[in-house]
């Protein structure tokens, strides 16, 4: 299934991707530090989506209290809660 979220307090806005099978797949941010990003988004491809959202929670950038890989563990934890539905 395709999940967007709109990412608060990071230079990105937006994150989208899809959960196969718990599996992530196809992520991609809109914004941010492009190289960055790109890595994480590799990375974070054919993991499951649980392991990948507890591996990134947390994770701040600078003085912010987030970050673009823990903004994608609240959006995959907020995938995973909608699939549990």
């Amino acid at each position: 299934m395709h999940y967007q979220y709109r990412t608060h307090g990071t230079c990105s806005t937006r994150i989208d991707f899809d959960i196969e099978d718990g599996i992530v797949q196809n992520v991609t941010y809109t914004g941010g530090c492009n190289g960055n990003l790109q890595g994480i988004s590799r990375l974070a491809v054919g993991m499951p989506a649980k392991e990948l959202a507890d591996k990134l929670r947390g994770i701040r950038c600078g003085m912010k209290e987030t970050s673009c890989p823990d903004q994608l563990a609240k959006a995959l934890d907020r995938a995973l809660a909608e699939e549990a539905k």
